[in-house]
């Protein structure tokens, strides 16, 4: 059980890595569209409308809004079942498991949101985005982390992981309490309506992938029109998709399995293709020192790292915690670096936070780059200079 538990562990590392790597490519692609002639094609491709129609009932929205609103749910329903699966049974099952991350993603999340407000309490058009340096994209952060994947220890990787998972959990939470916009109740019924029916089909022991996908669809649906963002219906569902059943069959890990592909090659890369084209001449350098940049940059690129460093660092000294096995201080303090690659995460609470991007003329993706990319770079250094364990300061 033990090995089997690891090689899911690997598998989900490789795969993420990966992915982050295919991050970086669709990011730079992106860029390269909306900064050349090839911009008008760009906007032409996020624009086109696509529409689907069933009667007198109808969505039309332009492909951006779908892969935001549609792909990114299915985005969090695989993040749902990988919280499930790792409170249930996995690195997050115990309390001595889930200290030390749990710990630090409360002071990664805590700490950026904080060096945002500091920055942007005078100004209440930009306080809506005080959630966007938030966030960590485990992706990403993987992603570089596979670059120096000879020097670091196994369980630096999985805190790495189950931080990423618990600062996941917390964003659903965030956008849950404060990017809900004015309510539908018949939505909203409706929606509870398909939420109980799918409670009702797990609790009778249904495994057939169609009756979770038919309801899960109407959930969708009915959550999109409520107000409540749709990506929350993805969540709802994985935690309705029995882990276990009398078969010994897990339809959760099957399904997780299935989508771990799709997510990570396909909805990811182009989620950042549509959303990290930032046309850079329209951004005067200056900008970049106002406010709201600086809050986002500076919230990332040093509010995630003390957060998650500091907030570790308290929790070991106290006994609360212990330092992952075989990991010096040094590759430590690198790890909780690399959480400031925000990226997906933070672009897609901007999305919520600023609905119009001309809003601050791009200012926000811009410094959401800007941060990842020092965090990215400053912990990939770190990481790769970083001397074994035996050299551990851990008496500082």
């Amino acid at each position: 059980m033990r090995e089997f538990s690891f090689k899911i562990l690997e598998d989900f590392i490789k795969k993420e890595s990966t992915s982050g790597i295919l991050l970086i490519f669709s990011t730079i692609v992106a860029l390269l569209f909306s900064n050349t002639q090839l911009v008008s094609l760009y906007n032409g491709f996020r624009y086109v409308p696509v529409e689907i129609r069933l009667g007198d009932l109808y969505l039309a929205k332009p492909l951006f809004h779908w892969v935001n609103d549609g792909l990114m749910a299915i985005f969090f329903l695989l993040i749902g079942l990988e919280v499930k699966r790792e409170i249930l049974e996995g690195h997050l099952s115990s309390p001595a498991q889930l200290a030390l991350p749990g710990i630090a993603a409360l002071g990664g999340m805590a700490i950026p949101a904080l060096v945002y407000v500091a920055f942007n309490y005078n100004n209440p058009a930009a306080l809506d985005g005080w959630a966007i340096p938030a966030a960590t994209d485990i992706a990403f952060a993987l992603g570089i982390l596979s670059l120096v994947n000879d020097k670091i220890p196994l369980s630096l990787k999985t805190f790495l992981m189950s931080l990423a998972i618990i600062d996941d959990l917390g964003a659903i939470i965030i956008i849950a309490l404060f990017y809900t916009s004015e309510l539908s109740m018949l939505s909203i019924i409706i929606a509870s309506i398909s939420l109980v029916a799918l409670i009702v089909v797990n609790r009778l022991g249904i495994t057939k992938k169609a009756a979770y996908f038919v309801l899960g669809t109407i959930l969708w649906v009915s959550v999109l029109k409520s107000g409540v963002h749709a990506t929350l219906a993805g969540v709802a569902l994985a935690f309705t998709i029995p882990l276990k059943s009398k078969d010994n069959r897990s339809l959760a890990k099957e399904i997780e399995h299935d989508l771990h592909f799709w997510v990570a090659f396909f909805i990811l890369p182009l989620f950042a293709f549509v959303n990290a084209g930032v046309n850079l001449e329209k951004i005067d350098p200056a900008s970049l020192l106002e406010p709201l940049s600086l809050g986002i940059i500076l919230g990332l690129f040093l509010g995630k790292q003390i957060g998650v460093f500091a907030f570790s660092w308290l929790a070991i000294k106290l006994g609360i915690a212990r330092l992952p096995r075989d990991a010096s201080w040094l590759q430590f303090y690198g790890v909780s670096v690399l959480t400031g690659i925000g990226f997906t995460m933070s672009l897609f609470i901007s999305s919520l936070a600023f609905p119009d991007p001309k809003t601050f003329q791009y200012l926000d993706k811009a410094a959401i780059l800007i941060g990842s990319f020092l965090s990215g770079m400053m912990g990939f250094l770190i990481l790769k200079y970083a001397k074994p364990s035996k050299l551990s300061f851990s008496k500082i």
